[in-house]
């Protein structure tokens, strides 16, 4: 991947970022990492801090699969706290769904509960 100021990267054109976010979205979450972090990696400028939010959303319902609610929780702060600077819209995310959910959840991780991971949901898929 090659960056410049001509031609700025668009996540939404990375096989790499959809496949992240289809794995997300089904629950694979430790794999939904491994892509994410294989683009996070090299990646410099604005999306770096974004991609690692949505890395940090993955672990931290990774640590909820794994009966780990203090991991979870730790890991959620990360990506809420993260995610603030790209709200409510970014590379096709809706990403103020996606915080505004995970407040919900990181309150139910505080009360003891098992939440549903927030929806990450795609600006095509709200189109349609």
């Amino acid at each position: 991947m090659v960056q410049s100021a001509s031609d700025p990267v668009t996540l939404m054109r990375e096989p790499l970022y959809l496949r992240g976010i289809e794995l997300y979205r089904t629950g694979e979450f430790f794999e939904c990492h491994e892509v994410l972090e294989a683009l996070w990696t090299p990646m410099r400028g604005p999306h770096r801090l974004f991609l690692q939010a949505l890395i940090h959303f993955a672990v931290a319902f990774y640590h909820q699969q794994r009966g780990n609610p203090l991991g979870a929780e730790r890991q959620l702060r990360k990506a809420l706290r993260k995610l603030e600077r790209y709200l409510p819209f970014y590379e096709g995310v809706d990403t103020a769904t996606l915080h505004q959910e995970g407040q919900a959840c990181l309150r139910r991780i505080q009360a003891g509960e098992t939440p549903a991971p927030p929806r990450m949901l795609l600006e095509s898929l709200l189109d349609s």
